[in-house]
């Protein structure tokens, strides 16, 4: 009798594993073909960081304009949090998912459980690296990053020591804005230290403080977001060094530091335009329309005028 109970409760619970990423009938998705009836799940890398609360805000507005709702969850900038987020809303039964990744590898897997459940996926800012995406909303990063080396070129001149700060590890928008940027700077510029400070501030901060022990005679900081750049200008000030400090994204703190005369330049994005043509995006997937796989938002470099 023992033998048989612990036999059926084991067939249960393979059971309850192999069915556990299925949302329950009442969260399925319903696509009845009215978007006003259709149900968002956003999950932002971190809305610790003032972009990202920009993208989001640009997708609830937008999803409100259409009379769509939404669901957002914030992974805290932890890829197995974000995992296990988009997993619960899947379980909700959203009808289409909006990623930000915290790490292009890990969210794969859950990319292709939605892609498995029939869920359509767009990704903002930053892609996955496996499964079915509907569509990559982001600004140009690799162009970016070369705006970046090019203005430090034309600025300081062919030659001139730079140390690089890197965003999040893994992250397509750390490799790509790299790559842009080594694209000018291995030619034309001479990088003498690069470091991962994951896109925060106070790590840029701590960074750019130990960089600048080893490297005392930098010339310019190219850091591969605003809140790192911003981080790095402190620990510049602190030294009393003159540093040219050129960061990526455009925010508030940014543009505002940019007319103190402390952050020299940004390469600007559009956040809240990423989050509107997500959800004009995602709309037009629901509806059976085709969508562009990468959908590109314009940057420009902002100086001080």
């Amino acid at each position: 009798m023992k033998k048989t109970t612990l036999f059926l409760v084991s067939l249960l619970l393979i059971f309850m594993t192999g069915c556990s990423l299925e949302p329950p009938e009442w969260a399925k998705p319903t696509r009845s073909g009215d978007i006003k009836d259709m149900k968002i799940g956003l999950s932002i890398s971190t809305l610790n960081n003032p972009f990202f609360v920009s993208l989001k805000d640009g997708v609830v507005a937008e999803a409100a304009n259409l009379g769509m709702d939404v669901v957002v969850v914030d992974a805290q900038n932890d890829s197995a949090k974000q995992s296990n987020d988009v997993d619960d809303l899947i379980q909700q039964g959203v009808d289409v998912l909006l990623i930000n990744p915290t790490d292009s590898s890990a969210i794969s897997t859950v990319v292709q459980t939605a892609n498995s459940l029939g869920i359509p996926v767009i990704t903002l800012d930053r892609s996955a690296e496996q499964g079915e995406v509907e569509a990559l909303v982001a600004s140009d990063n690799v162009k970016g990053g070369q705006m970046a080396a090019e203005y430090i070129v034309e600025q300081l001149g062919e030659g001139a020591k730079v140390i690089e700060l890197e965003g999040v590890p893994g992250a397509s928008a750390t490799r790509e804005r790299g790559q842009g940027f080594h694209d000018v700077a291995d030619v034309q510029l001479n990088v003498v230290a690069k470091q991962a400070a994951d896109f925060d501030r106070t790590k840029g901060l701590n960074v750019m403080e130990n960089l600048l022990q080893g490297n005392p005679d930098v010339q310019a900081v190219f850091a591969h977001n605003d809140e790192m750049a911003l981080g790095a200008i402190e620990a510049i000030q602190s030294s009393g060094k003159d540093i040219m400090v050129i960061g990526f994204d455009g925010n508030d703190d940014a543009l505002k530091s940019i007319e103190a005369g402390r952050l020299t330049a940004t390469v600007a994005q559009q956040p809240d335009l990423i989050g509107q043509l997500a959800v004009q995006a995602a709309s037009d997937v629901l509806q059976g329309n085709e969508v562009e796989q990468n959908i590109p938002a314009p940057l420009k470099l902002v100086v001080k005028e």
